[in-house]
């Protein structure tokens, strides 16, 4: 089994797909009206408008309801990540993990975590 992707339901679809972009730098591809995938090494971020969630896949997930995942995204340098998002978005501001992660954490459009971070040079 390969892991291949999040998607992410969403009302707000252009500022997800805005937002998902700044973080990364990688150039969303958009498969239709409504529906883009920025393609990281390794895995996949969908972002779908929650229309077609309702409409090929009976409304089963909700935009902007989740509670519980966090994004996880590692980077060489967090601090770059934070120059090209807006600082609205901040949730956690740069922060040394106990386990010796330098951690960012912020919210997107719809209020999911996302948590950029850098692990300790050894």
């Amino acid at each position: 089994m390969k892991f291949a992707s999040i998607r992410l339901a969403t009302r707000q679809f252009e500022d997800l797909v805005r937002f998902y972009q700044a973080l990364s730098t990688i150039e969303p591809t958009r498969l239709a009206e409504g529906f883009a995938e920025i393609r990281f090494d390794g895995a996949t971020l969908a972002i779908s408008d929650e229309y077609l969630i309702r409409l090929h896949n009976n409304g089963l997930a909700v935009a902007a309801s989740n509670r519980s995942a966090i994004l996880e995204f590692e980077v060489d340098d967090v601090a770059a990540v934070l120059s090209r998002i807006d600082g609205s978005a901040v949730a956690m501001p740069v922060t040394v993990m106990p386990w010796g992660n330098t951690s960012l954490i912020l919210r997107d459009p719809d209020g999911n975590l996302v948590n950029v971070f850098s692990k300790p040079s050894r």
